[in-house]
């Protein structure tokens, strides 16, 4: 390395006490494409003296054939590590990395600028302390300067920084410099940054980034490095409220069970009362151990293993917290989200809700607002497309400890999975539980779904019958209806058509309304099956999320998915009610199969071929299926676990 502290040498020791004592910054940088953010970087490193002489000789030899600098060696390339990145002169991923200088240590994050990776920029943010934002002094605030600095505020960000580079490029014209500066704090002015520096930099040629320059004699504030160096951050306090999110329950004996996970705000002590949430349950902390050590108190950032005095139920999930000003727990929420995939968000449409320790099925029940990055108004819109910010309604399959993003960032932040894909698809900060969540007590039923079924003599199912229109689902699932009701048994069918006269005729065929159809008939069907009923289904439920959302509502061993799988071809020679002739000459509009995909189910509980079988065939395989899993002809056979009809 070019440079070293020589106490490294003359004493090792106070070398390490001296760096323990040193104040700890995360920083990142982010700004629009080739605004000279890994250059920046670079030049910091390159400037602290933090290089190491090999490095800088392949940065020399890799400039002439992947810089971007002309003669001068590229220090952009110090941090943009993937071969795509160097080839297309871009970041990609986010880079972190670590630096120290006599007064602190950082970690600084380079997050990429195309529009695409704005999710990247986001990860990148949301642990930051400091927000850097370049702004290339030619083109002045640009849309993506204003989609950060907004994903920043929202963030909770406290400090940004507006680094004005390529000032070499202007002439460091201080008019250009003032323009931007009044620009960006008029467009800042409704954000929540508590501070704004704005500096006038050159990356390329270190001009104000760690030492003030002399081309810039009408700019009398400090240069990046030492505004980083001094800049005071306000951090969580250690007075803040104990929340430990539980991340794993330790038991490696019957005589051992604590419970492991990172502080995520507060100080916890021996003795301290605490509430473990959404259970409620109270104890006290028996022991805190860090490793093999026992603590007698532990603070935020801290992972330790918390045992308590009473043995309570408490699993990963839960959140153990102070008694004195515990979280909120709710299972409805009003959130900014942040959308990240190339596939717009669908309300209604049943995602992964994952908070820091635990998980949910969960969707948006409705969308207030889009935001408009250029103005920061309010647009009305029923999706969020890539990379857009909108304010939203959530809905979770549980109620989960929270608090709003505002006053933690750690438990008030969530991500939004794709159940088919497992693909992280949006981030959100939750700003509060909706009102009604708290009016909403779940009733207790005294006669409940298995006295009900128990009465009936048979085991509450949903046979759900997917395929194209046309290829049979209702003639079969009336057939079997009607053999089960002949049969003495209670059922009940649930049809497409019928129910868009009614509880769904509020309804159109847009993606959007097809999720939200089978969402309800979803419900309907659950609480038809918990009155102790065999429910027929038959509904075309082109998307494999929607069915999977229908499973999981009633759980495996009461759900059967029976595909009825008819060619289009086949389907539409039939074409009984004519749909298929109109949806071809463009009368009909989202029609499945011929402008609206379906998608068959990759492994359902039954395949029925309608080119082999007749109707009546087919309906004897359902019953058979029945048969298999119920012995559907034993009359002592009753619901139970796994029991039968």
């Amino acid at each position: 390395m070019a440079h070293h502290d020589p106490l490294i040498a003359q004493d090792i020791a106070a070398y390490l006490s001296a760096q323990e004592r040193k104040s700890f910054l995360r920083v990142f940088t982010c700004g629009s494409v080739d605004d000279g953010k890994s250059t920046l970087i670079g030049r910091l490193l390159y400037d602290s003296k933090l290089i190491y002489e090999d490095q800088m000789a392949a940065i020399e030899k890799d400039s002439k054939t992947s810089g971007t600098t002309g003669e001068k060696p590229d220090l952009a390339l110090l941090v943009d590590g993937l071969a795509a990145e160097r080839e297309q002169g871009i970041t990609i991923d986010v880079a972190y990395r670590f630096f120290s200088t006599d007064k602190r240590k950082f970690i600084i994050a380079d997050t990429p600028g195309h529009v695409q990776y704005t999710r990247n920029m986001a990860t990148g943010a949301s642990t930051a302390d400091v927000a850097v934002l370049l702004i290339d002094a030619r083109y002045g605030v640009v849309e993506q300067t204003r989609r950060h600095a907004f994903i920043a505020s929202l963030l909770g960000i406290p400090q940004v920084v507006v680094a004005v580079n390529k000032m070499d490029l202007v002439g460091f014209d201080q008019s250009v410099f003032n323009d931007i500066d009044v620009s960006f704090r008029a467009f800042a002015s409704e954000l929540r940054f508590a501070d704004i520096m704005t500096i006038p930099v050159s990356a390329l040629d270190g001009d104000n980034v760690t030492t003030s320059s002399d081309k810039t004699a009408w700019y009398k504030g400090p240069s990046l490095l030492g505004f980083l160096e001094d800049v005071r951050v306000d951090r969580e306090s250690l007075e803040a409220p104990f929340r430990l999110p539980v991340q794993w329950v330790n038991r490696p004996n019957l005589d051992f069970r604590g419970f492991a996970g990172t502080i995520a705000s507060g100080t916890v002590s021996k003795g301290q009362e605490v509430i473990t949430l959404p259970s409620g349950k109270r104890s006290a902390i028996k022991d805190i151990l860090l490793h093999t050590d026992s603590l007698d108190h532990a603070r935020q950032g801290q992972s330790v293993t918390l045992t308590l005095e009473d043995e309570i139920d408490v699993s990963r999930g839960d959140m153990l917290c102070g008694t004195d000003r515990p979280p909120e727990v709710a299972d409805q929420f009003q959130a900014h989200l942040i959308w990240m995939d190339d596939k717009r968000l669908f309300p209604g449409r049943q995602y992964i809700i994952r908070t820091a320790n635990s998980s949910a099925s969960g969707s948006v029940t409705s969308l207030k607002h889009r935001t408009d990055i250029e103005d920061l108004s309010e647009a009305a819109a029923k999706t969020l497309n890539l990379n857009e910010i909108g304010v939203v309604t959530l809905s979770l399959s549980k109620p989960i400890p929270f608090d709003p993003y505002t006053e933690n960032r750690k438990t008030g932040a969530f991500i939004v999975v794709d159940r088919t894909t497992n693909r992280t698809v949006g981030a959100g900060m939750i700003d509060f539980a909706l009102r009604r969540a708290h009016n909403i007590v779940r009733q207790d039923l005294i006669v409940d779904r298995i006295a009900r079924a128990s009465q009936k003599g048979q085991q509450p199912t949903v046979l759900w019958f997917t395929g194209l229109s046309g290829s049979g689902k209702s003639t079969i699932a009336n057939l079997v209806d009607e053999a089960l009701f002949e049969r003495g048994h209670h059922t009940y069918t649930l049809d497409g058509d019928n129910v868009r006269h009614g509880l769904n005729r509020d309804l159109g065929f847009t993606k959007e309304d097809r999720i939200e159809n089978i969402r309800r008939i979803g419900e309907v069907a659950k609480l038809m099956s918990n009155a102790g009923l065999i429910v027929m289904c038959s509904f075309i439920s082109p998307y494999r999320a929607e069915r999977r959302m229908v499973r999981d509502m009633l759980g495996e061993n009461e759900f059967f998915e029976i595909f009825i799988d008819t060619p289009l071809d086949v389907a539409e020679e039939r074409d009984v009610k004519g749909l298929y002739k109109r949806a071809r000459a463009g009368e009909i509009k989202n029609f499945t199969g011929i402008d609206s995909e379906y998608q068959p189910p990759d492994d359902p509980d039954l395949r029925i071929d309608t080119t082999e079988l007749s109707p009546e065939d087919a309906a004897d395989r359902v019953l058979e299926l029945l048969r298999s899993r119920y012995r559907l002809d034993d009359p002592a056979n009753v619901v139970g676990d796994g029991g039968g009809i």
